[in-house]
């Protein structure tokens, strides 16, 4: 999982990656001046908050700004941006992906939430000196459960994960399937009461809204 690529908005050319050198300069120094041109163009995407860009913003910002980047620089400037620490906690956290009116539209893949998850969990731990993991399978449980994919599905869209990772996310499955069957035995069992959902809830001490949010995630 250390050399686990995390998606971004375009396929990177080799000078865009990690410790690669683009004209004698490393990355981050040459993407510094794009960077500031985006902020300046688009500081509802590249500015104080970070949001999931839109896949393919990369020729949108080629077609938008022809004369203004360089095409190498702009991907080089993507690369450090989509790797950033921000920027993965905006793709951790769910977010919709970004267009360049900063409009949001289609959710983040499953797979790339996960990735993000894994990636900011491993820069953080290495620096910490608490152990982390319990964090992370939390954040899995909430990845997986909003995921709303089958065990099967969820991991036909995983790498190869080491066994610390893949212990903890076997974990956090088990736990949401566990959630599901709960839910689903709470829907039958409201579905064959006869009662409001309040008479229901009420019957089991529970309140409204846990039966309601539980048939709106069932039905």
């Amino acid at each position: 999982m250390n050399d686990v690529t995390i998606e971004t908005p375009e396929a990177l050319p080799e000078t865009a990656q990690p410790g690669a050198k683009v004209k004698g300069k490393n990355r981050f120094e040459a993407a510094q001046p794009v960077l500031e041109k985006l902020f300046e163009l688009y500081p509802q995407l590249f500015g104080a908050r970070f949001v999931p860009l839109k896949l393919g913003i990369f020729q949108e910002l080629m077609a938008a700004h022809p004369t203004v980047f360089k095409r190498e620089e702009l991907k080089t400037a993507l690369g450090v941006h989509t790797r950033s620490t921000r920027y993965l906690q905006s793709i951790a956290a769910g977010l919709k992906r970004h267009d360049l009116e900063g409009q949001p539209g289609e959710d983040v893949a499953p797979d790339h939430v996960f990735l993000s998850i894994v990636e900011l969990f491993q820069r953080r731990q290495a620096r910490a000196k608490e152990d982390l993991k319990p964090k992370l399978r939390a954040q899995l449980v909430t990845a997986y459960a909003a995921s709303g994919l089958s065990r099967q599905e969820y991991l036909s869209r995983l790498p190869v994960l080491d066994e610390v990772i893949a212990t903890l996310l076997d974990e956090a499955m088990a736990e949401v399937e566990q959630q599901r069957a709960r839910r689903a035995a709470l829907v039958k069992a409201f579905e064959g009461s006869g009662k409001t959902v309040e008479e229901f809830a009420a019957s089991l001490g529970m309140d409204p809204a846990q039966v309601r949010s539980a048939l709106k995630e069932c039905c």
